[in-house]
């Protein structure tokens, strides 16, 4: 009688040791951790080095690729991996209030995925290869307020709502239908060129001198050929030097330049990512504006 009594109290002890355990268990010792804080769909964080960015409700950066300029994915297979897609619903997405859903839309991948972008560029996540202790690798999505895509290949940034300029990584065609090379000789090959924020080709005159626009008439009557650039605030990509942009004065404009070279559009370019006036009138006249360009005639 004895025994048995003793061993109901040791079943006792037991059974409430174990659950006890199992409390401390799921509050921190190994169980499921809480899931992370969400917040709007789309969200805006902020870096001091790099200023404002989208991120998703899990906080994690939003990246655009150079590669993407013309507003479709070309992020595929091993690339898709590493940089995913960002989905959304965008009819019921909830959005940070410094941003506005018309500048958000959404695209059909060739896998079928609705992948969302912003002003045409379509948005990713970052998830590189992680290699683990056993041997193995994976891809590992970046953690939130992380932004170590960055830069990455000179082609992938972290999406800022107010890019005035960005980088496009594409093959230049001229209106002529002809294929061009980085030098603007015949021949294929990818260039990285500026683009404004949308995606629109930005060219320089081979003719201007340093701050001076050879090509526009005081009247501006031409200026629907090669519209100046008007803008005054430079939010540009991690890859670019801010101290290299400025402003010029013409006819009652602000224009923007680079490096002393006074940027222009060209009116023929009727969608992002057209390079057509690199072969207008003759391959070389009207370059499209370039990381490394020379310096103007002074």
């Amino acid at each position: 009688m004895k025994q048995l009594f003793f061993r109901g109290i040791v079943l006792s002890v037991l059974v409430f040791s174990l659950s006890h355990c199992k409390k401390d268990y799921s509050n921190g010792y190994g169980g499921s951790a809480p899931n992370p804080p969400s917040g709007p769909d789309i969200n805006l964080a902020s870096s001091a080095t790099l200023g404002q960015y989208l991120t998703n409700s899990q906080g994690q950066a939003l990246y655009m690729f150079s590669d993407e300029v013309d507003g479709a994915n070309a992020c595929t297979g091993d690339c898709a991996a590493v940089w995913p897609e960002f989905t959304t619903d965008l009819t019921t997405a909830k959005l940070n209030e410094g941003l506005n859903i018309a500048d958000f839309d959404t695209i059909t991948t060739a896998n079928g995925k609705k992948q969302i972008t912003y002003k045409g560029w379509p948005l990713h996540t970052y998830s590189p290869l992680s290699t683990g202790g056993y041997g193995g690798s994976s891809n590992v999505p970046e953690g939130p307020g992380t932004t170590r895509g960055d830069g990455f290949a000179g082609v992938w940034f972290v999406a800022k709502p107010d890019y005035t300029i960005m980088l496009a990584d594409k093959q230049l065609k001229g209106l002529d239908g002809n294929n061009y090379k980085s030098d603007f000789t015949l021949g294929t090959g990818k260039t990285i060129y500026f683009t404004n924020g949308v995606g629109r080709t930005i060219y320089t005159f081979s003719l201007d001198s340093f701050n001076i626009n050879k090509f526009t008439k005081t009247d501006l009557s031409n200026n629907n050929v090669f519209p100046i650039f008007e803008q005054t605030e430079v939010v540009i990509p991690s890859v670019l030097d801010k101290t290299l942009f400025g402003n010029i004065a013409f006819a009652g404009k602000q224009q923007l330049t680079y490096k002393g070279w006074p940027l222009h559009f060209f009116g023929q370019d009727s969608v992002r990512g057209l390079t057509l006036a690199v072969s207008v009138p003759v391959a070389g006249k009207w370059p499209v504006a370039v990381k490394d360009i020379g310096d103007p005639k002074r």
